[in-house]
């Protein structure tokens, strides 16, 4: 299965999924149609699928027109998303399984971002290679999405459940937000030299107009604050040792920030 990265609008990423055997494509959070068709063009690709992580436009805007030219494509979402995300036809709970290029991806339900949030996860076929996690906006690069419409007792878990997958899982977050991530990153977890090198590395890749996605898990286990609700040094700024709180408490800063 070949990934193929299209950075739109500001800061969007959509993925292209095309498995070359048969010429078929998937496409991830397609925000908007006519780079996916210009792609799809480029391969001599037939899209069978959409998948959708959330209902927001900058995530499904460009499913109607690539219905209109694939009219056969399933489109995929989540079952809380049921009448928000055009042209839906399958509603997937946490659990659920889809297909594509001889590839299963394992549905993940991730509220917190939004109440009907999912990600894709495929499995690595061989042990010398990465998992795939398209997440959408539950976990960033060096962050996490804002809570529009749930709490922190919500995306704490869901962070949780994604945060268990191995460490060799090469992370498909939707925006390129990692710079601004990391910088706030850096302001409540200073003494993480691991984080402080990063930061420098995404600092030159980014003056250089180059893509931070995706990650690796492994590296935002050691440096993204969402995901660090049991290190001390940011216990310690949460005053607490709960792993909801102290993720609660670390989000409104970053609102605030």
């Amino acid at each position: 299965m070949e990934i193929y990265r299209l950075p739109v609008r500001s800061d969007n990423y959509i993925f292209v999924l095309h498995d070359p055997s048969d010429r078929t494509a998937a496409v991830i959070d397609p925000a908007d149609a006519p780079p996916v068709l210009k792609k799809l063009d480029e391969l001599g690709a037939n899209l069978t699928a959409i998948f959708n992580t959330h209902l927001l436009n900058d995530h499904v805007g460009g499913n109607r027109e690539l219905l209109k030219r694939f009219p056969a494509a399933a489109v995929y979402g989540g079952a809380k998303d049921d009448g928000r995300i055009p042209g839906q036809q399958h509603y997937l709970e946490d659990g659920d399984q889809v297909s594509f290029a001889n590839r299963t991806g394992q549905v993940f339900f991730v509220p917190g971002h939004t109440r009907g949030h999912i990600a894709y996860y495929f499995a690595p076929i061989a042990d010398n290679e990465p998992g795939e996690l398209f997440c959408g906006d539950t976990l960033f690069a060096g962050g996490c999405g804002r809570l529009f419409e749930g709490t922190p007792a919500e995306m704490q878990p869901s962070l949780a459940k994604l945060r268990n997958l191995p460490d060799n899982t090469r992370i498909w977050c939707a925006h390129e937000y990692t710079l601004s991530n990391l910088k706030f990153a850096v302001s409540v977890d200073e003494g993480n030299e691991e984080l402080r090198s990063r930061l420098t590395q995404v600092t030159k890749q980014r003056a250089k107009k180059q893509s931070t996605v995706p990650s690796l898990l492994k590296t935002e286990k050691d440096t993204n604050p969402f995901l660090r609700w049991d290190s001390p040094s940011l216990q310690s700024i949460a005053k607490s040792q709960d792993p909801i709180t102290v993720f609660g408490h670390i989000r409104k800063m970053k609102d605030r920030a």
